[in-house]
């Protein structure tokens, strides 16, 4: 069966504030070492675009599929230690995005997953399983990236995000980020040639 991905309805929201303060609801991947082939399989690896990946995530997992059935309005995951190990593949994180999710707050993420979400704009959020558990039981959560908390079950739980890293969410990836500098730079040398 052929799945849409939520691209288009992401796209209701755009700008800085929708990356700084977003409320969705949470999908439970509940196990540990997911990794970038369950994530998305590397039969499905054959562009070098960001979009087209969403339809395929988590068919590499046995039950993937129907877990996003189970919710398919989410737009936070919920997982367990180590999540997005395995091999360094970007598609991973492309995926995610492509499917609408904005974050996924886990107790632990491999590296190199970890570099792949900031630089495309998905919010990686580490908790402690304490965190973790108390998310995984409610259905929804408000993220403000920008003040660095989950809102959830009438609490607020702060979360660390480096600095830099954080820019690149906050601007939709690293390449978005990038591009605001340098636009920044041309119009310096635009102001200081005249």
């Amino acid at each position: 069966m052929h799945h849409r991905t939520r691209s288009t309805r992401r796209t209701a929201c755009r700008g800085r504030w929708c990356r700084m303060n977003f409320e969705g609801e949470i999908l439970l991947v509940d196990r540990a070492n997911v990794d970038t082939d369950q994530i998305i399989p590397a039969r499905y690896l054959t562009g070098i675009t960001k979009s087209g990946y969403g339809q395929h995530l988590f068919t590499g997992m046995p039950g993937g599929t129907e877990l996003l059935q189970s919710k398919p309005a989410a737009t936070i995951l919920v997982a367990r230690e180590n999540f997005g190990c395995g091999s360094s593949r970007e598609h991973a994180a492309w995926a995610i995005a492509d499917r609408g999710f904005r974050a996924v707050i886990a107790e632990s993420f491999a590296r190199i997953f970890l570099e792949n979400a900031y630089t495309n704009g998905v919010v990686p959020i580490v908790l402690p399983k304490a965190e973790v558990e108390a998310l995984a039981a409610c259905g929804r959560a408000r993220i403000d990236v920008a003040g660095q908390f989950v809102e959830a079950l009438g609490r607020r739980i702060p979360f660390d995000l480096d600095p830099l890293r954080k820019s690149f969410v906050l601007e939709g990836g690293f390449m978005e980020f990038l591009a605001k500098k340098v636009e920044l730079v041309r119009a310096w040398e635009r102001a200081a040639a005249s």
